[in-house]
């Protein structure tokens, strides 16, 4: 049996560490724009924010290049109403699109925000989040060279993982520090295999990744503020990965920033080439709240590896509503 894919998609999953239907790859989500919502992340932020907050984000990654990944995220999040608010729960769907190949994902959350001050206004929160994830592979959207093979999947076949988050979240009024597990069971289950008419298939399948990431937010003045902060993404398999970031917030209105992403070599690992290319992206980021309730966020990344030539940069795009309760003051505002 001969499968090709497209020629440039091959290129990319071949720079990027990923072969589809050959073998599973290492692959996690991630935006641009999380650090003004951190549920995708962290499943200890569930309430962060205290009132119900609503976002939805959509990527369109490496533009112009066929097969691209596209990413979609829609959430929802809030605090239980009790005394000292000590409960957060949430909810986030994803899916996922690269060439033939999808992933949708559902999880709820939860978290205990445990108070270190009586206002309430310093936490340490612990969360948890399950779910699970359907993995698919389209047959149809496959170029193969002998016409009628029967190897290959005459629709969409897909199969079903569950699996699991934890996560630590403390804040304060002007600093976060955040570590979490994504991705929980990857390390115990391989369902991620497709049987069809005695042929097995894999696709592309998220692995466990670690993530750590901490800011703080400094007042420059009265009008202006500045929010710098890093992420580290581990998945103990392919290069670390690091994001800078440094946004200025000006009248409480309008965010301005951006990020640096690349790989760092931050310990040994011997199964990677020594002459593995660590640059990835650079992102530009707008943030504006057009009303006190609603966000509305746009980053366009500009990929400076060896790739640049091969794609118009990404786009992503991500609104935020806030529907308040009338029946407690947020004592802080929300700036993480």
């Amino acid at each position: 049996m001969r499968i090709s894919i497209n020629t440039k998609l091959l290129l990319l999953l071949s720079l990027s560490g990923l072969m589809p239907v050959l073998v599973n790859g290492q692959q996690n989500l991630q935006f641009s724009q999380y650090v003004f919502n951190m549920l995708s992340v962290n499943p200890a932020y569930a309430g962060y924010k205290e009132d119900l907050y609503l976002n939805a984000t959509y990527r369109h990654q490496w533009v112009s290049f066929p097969g691209a990944p596209q990413t979609g995220s829609v959430s929802l999040d809030g605090v239980i109403n009790s005394r000292d608010e000590r409960v957060g729960l949430g909810v986030q769907a994803m899916f996922d699109k690269l060439g033939p190949q999808d992933a949708a994902s559902f999880y709820g959350m939860y978290s205990y925000r445990i108070p270190l001050d009586e206002e309430g206004t310093r936490r340490l929160c612990l969360g948890i989040g399950a779910g699970v994830s359907q993995y698919s592979v389209d047959g149809t959207a496959l170029q193969y060279n002998d016409a009628g093979d029967p190897s290959v999947p005459a629709a969409k076949v897909s199969s079903f993982v569950p699996d699991a988050r934890f996560g630590i979240y403390y804040y304060t009024p002007n600093f976060y520090a955040s570590v979490s597990v994504m991705d929980l069971f990857s390390l115990y289950t391989d369902n991620t295999k497709y049987y069809w008419s005695g042929y097995t298939y894999k696709v592309i399948r998220k692995t466990q990744h670690l993530y750590l990431t901490a800011g703080t937010l400094i007042n420059l003045s009265e009008k202006l503020k500045l929010k710098p902060s890093f992420l580290i993404k581990e998945d103990f398999k392919g290069p670390t990965n690091l994001d800078l970031n440094a946004f200025l917030l000006i009248s409480d209105r309008v965010w301005l920033g951006g990020s640096y992403r690349t790989g760092v070599r931050l310990w040994s690992k011997s199964h990677l080439d020594n002459d593995l290319e660590q640059l990835d992206a650079w992102s530009a980021i707008v943030e504006i709240y057009a009303t006190e309730r609603l966000r509305i966020g746009y980053a366009y990344d500009v990929t400076i590896s060896k790739m640049a030539s091969s794609q118009s940069g990404s786009h992503e795009i991500s609104l935020g509503f806030t529907f308040p309760n009338k029946k407690r003051r947020i004592i802080s505002p929300r700036y993480f």
